[in-house]
């Protein structure tokens, strides 16, 4: 749990860093996730999952 609860403040303060740092970028971001179809949003988002999932078995196995 002490992992999933660090794992979690990790992402917030990367969120952070991007929003509070860069906040024109953001915008652009999310503008333009509007304009990208949900297919492509959906494989995106699953690469990044597997990546994740793949980073964490490689640095905890």
């Amino acid at each position: 749990m002490a992992d999933f609860v660090a794992a979690v403040g990790l992402v917030l303060v990367i969120e952070g860093v991007i929003y509070g740092g860069f906040p024109g970028f953001a915008r652009r971001l999310a503008a333009e996730m509007q304009d990208t179809p949900e297919h492509v949003l959906r494989y995106g988002g699953l690469a990044a999952v597997a990546a994740g999932v793949a980073i964490v078995w490689l640095v905890r196995g």
